[in-house]
């Protein structure tokens, strides 16, 4: 709503210099030196009450003044020699008087054309300040922007997210944080966090965003109350929260089946947050992302660090969205903020 009252308002000074060209005296003005009358009470009549609509002829016009040949004039505007005269033809028609004097080095503007220089001069202005204004307009970004971000790893994004709002304080983000994945090609998300294998869809742009690499951890308010086992040969007697035995997406399910009988499981759920909350309760010992328990000292990493127990996360992009001013920005903050690989 602002850029249109800006344009309305630009408009409005547009039209008000463009009418000072048909209120311009009728008399006195300038012919190949001479002075001449007026044009008839007719003229002047019609040129007060009609409306000016002759845009292009005057910008010529100004060229031709500004450069003072026709030749000048028709090169910076990309028009013939013949497209410039018919312009000054018709302008000067149209305003009944001549506004240049055509002599051998060129063109001189008779006094009708000194108005008419300053109010195309004026004209030049405010249409530059409208072009800077839209310019402006466009350059914020507004609206929302969706992101669908598997829950887990909503924390990965949120400084990148904290930035671009500091950026576009004007664009809303929007966030789904579930396990549905968005449907891009619905518009269902501008940018998706997806895990697990690359996406192959064919309309899809797929970048590489980080490597989740998972440990066992156990909290200190655990420890303090079972101990802490040196290696895999000293679980008996331990308690675990695990997610659900059908749960078999996760790279470290192999392992909590052969080493965890169900009699050590204190607590199962299939939310990620649910599961971590129990660990960092001291509930049992549980899987967590190495980039949360290290953010923490009070978990404590039981087993060696696995190659093999690592989530890969994509950042996903429908194509015909892709290259959008808002989708560019956002990726350019998550990027910045070192996350990305």
């Amino acid at each position: 709503m602002r850029c249109n009252a800006v344009t309305a308002a630009t408009m409005s000074d547009m039209v008000t210099a463009i009418c000072d060209v048909e209120n311009l005296r009728s008399s006195d003005r300038c012919t190949d030196g001479a002075h001449y009358t007026h044009v008839g009470a007719f003229n002047a009549h019609k040129v007060s009450t009609r409306t000016m609509d002759k845009w292009t002829e005057l910008r010529t016009a100004y060229q031709v003044a500004k450069l003072g040949t026709v030749s000048a004039a028709a090169d910076t505007l990309g028009f013939h020699r013949a497209t410039v005269n018919r312009h000054i033809d018709v302008l000067e028609a149209e305003l009944g008087g001549r506004i240049f004097i055509r002599h051998a080095r060129g063109y001189t503007l008779t006094e009708l054309g000194e108005d008419v220089l300053r109010v195309a001069q004026k004209t030049k202005e405010l249409t530059d300040d409208l072009a800077g204004r839209v310019a402006g307009a466009k350059a914020a970004i507004t609206g929302e922007i969706k992101l669908a971000i598997l829950a887990p790893f909503t924390g990965l994004l949120i400084d990148a997210i904290a930035d671009f709002r500091s950026s576009n304080p004007n664009c809303m983000v929007q966030i789904d944080a579930s396990e549905d994945l968005a449907r891009l090609e619905y518009g269902e998300a501008h940018i998706a966090l997806r895990a697990g294998a690359k996406p192959d869809h064919p309309d899809y742009v797929v970048s590489n965003f980080f490597r989740v690499h998972f440990n066992l951890y156990a909290h200190d308010s655990y420890i303090e109350r079972l101990g802490l086992p040196k290696d895999e040969s000293e679980l008996a007697g331990h308690q675990f929260v695990v997610p659900p035995s059908n749960d078999s997406r996760l790279p470290f399910r192999p392992w909590i089946d052969e080493h965890v009988r169900p009699e050590m499981i204190a607590l199962s759920s299939r939310d990620f947050d649910v599961n971590s909350a129990a660990v960092a309760s001291g509930i049992g010992m549980g899987f967590l992302a190495d980039h949360q328990a290290q953010a923490s000292p009070e978990f404590k990493r039981v087993l060696a660090p696995n190659n093999s127990w690592v989530i890969p996360l994509w950042l996903v992009t429908h194509v015909d969205l892709h290259r959008s001013e808002k989708v560019q920005a956002m990726l350019g903050h998550i990027k910045s903020t070192g996350k990305a690989r």
